[in-house]
């Protein structure tokens, strides 16, 4: 079986202008940069939440923390994964207590991955909010998880996959919407 590309959703431009809108929504839903964060979900949320950063600095002038998240040992299929999971690296130099902890990742399907990403965060502290910012809603949800911001909503069927390529983990930026087709 294989993949066919079925529609491309966005280029780099459209990506770029796409975070430069909900870092904007960030800073004004949240008053300003005071006690925000931002924490990627390992692997594409990572660069995403940096380019956010970016912006956010842009923005409002002011750095703000950002930090990675590995969230392999909280999945709720981890038993499906193999007898060795991939497991990576989580990066959270800052006390996430009391802050406004914004989790990105890329794209939001069944909500499972935030369930667990939310998990692991509580594992490190209390903050004052945990929001979400996704770069793709495709629905689908098995649990009652919402994102805050989201960069676009792409309905979809099961049978497809939308597959998110970043410049700093694929050499590109695009999504677009995968199928299966053969056998």
């Amino acid at each position: 079986m294989s993949l066919r590309v079925k529609a491309i959703i966005m280029d780099g431009e459209g990506m770029r202008r796409v975070l430069t809108r909900m870092a904007h929504e960030i800073v004004e839903r949240n008053k300003g940069t005071e006690q925000l964060a931002l924490v990627g979900v390992l692997r594409r949320g990572a660069p995403l939440a940096d380019r956010l950063a970016r912006k956010i600095q842009e923005i409002e002038g002011n750095k703000i923390a950002v930090g990675y998240l590995d969230i392999t040992l909280y999945r709720d299929d981890l038993t499906q994964l193999g007898y060795h999971p991939r497991v990576y690296r989580t990066e959270i130099n800052f006390p996430v207590t009391d802050k406004k902890i914004v989790l990105v990742d890329d794209v939001i399907f069944t909500g499972r991955t935030v369930r667990a990403a939310m998990d692991a965060i509580m594992d490190l502290g209390r903050p004052q909010s945990i929001q979400l910012a996704v770069l793709v809603d495709r629905g689908h949800r098995e649990l009652p998880i919402r994102a805050d911001y989201v960069g676009k909503n792409i309905p979809t069927s099961r049978k497809e996959i939308i597959a998110v390529y970043l410049q700093e983990v694929d050499g590109k930026d695009s999504v677009v919407i995968e199928e299966r087709v053969g056998a």
